[in-house]
């Protein structure tokens, strides 16, 4: 039986790093988001002005452009990489599941991910697992890589 390596070469993805540490920072927030709760269920009235502060209405907005911004190639490799990051297919099958989540345009993909719990953990389990390391993207903040720049002291 072979030893696994546990600092695989990184497959070259053909989603941008920024754009997919964009992405993933966007489906937290995404999944972070609470639904909306009726005002008798709050504890007291003066809480009840207050419930706003826990809802990104932009998250979800961000989230579908930024997915829906990239080619079809770049969608399906998300959709693979949230498929390696569930335990669905093995890292060493990465060609297997592109191909796969090339076949698999029944319905838009921003919708098809959005509807998966703990998308951003999936997403960067499925980096991790391939060898992609986010790290210095996502400590660049949460600007958005197709029409923000970082500010000057993040790109240090």
């Amino acid at each position: 039986m072979p030893a696994h390596d546990p600092f695989p070469d990184p497959i070259d993805l053909p989603i941008p790093r920024d754009r997919l540490a964009f992405i993933i920072l966007k489906a937290r927030a995404y999944d972070a988001e609470v639904p909306g709760a009726a005002s008798e269920d709050a504890s007291n009235w003066a809480d009840d002005r207050a419930v706003e502060v826990l809802f990104d209405a932009g998250a979800a907005a961000e989230l579908a452009s930024a997915i829906d911004a990239l080619d079809v190639d770049a969608q399906a490799a998300l959709v693979a990489l949230m498929w390696v990051g569930r335990g669905d297919y093995a890292a060493q099958d990465w060609a297997e599941a592109c191909a796969a989540a090339r076949r698999r345009r029944e319905q838009r993909t921003a919708r098809y991910l959005m509807g998966s719990p703990l998308l951003g953990d999936l997403l960067e389990e499925g980096a991790d697992q391939l060898g992609v390391n986010l790290v210095d993207e996502e400590q660049a903040g949460m600007h958005s890589p197709m029409t923000e720049q970082p500010a000057e002291e993040d790109r240090e």
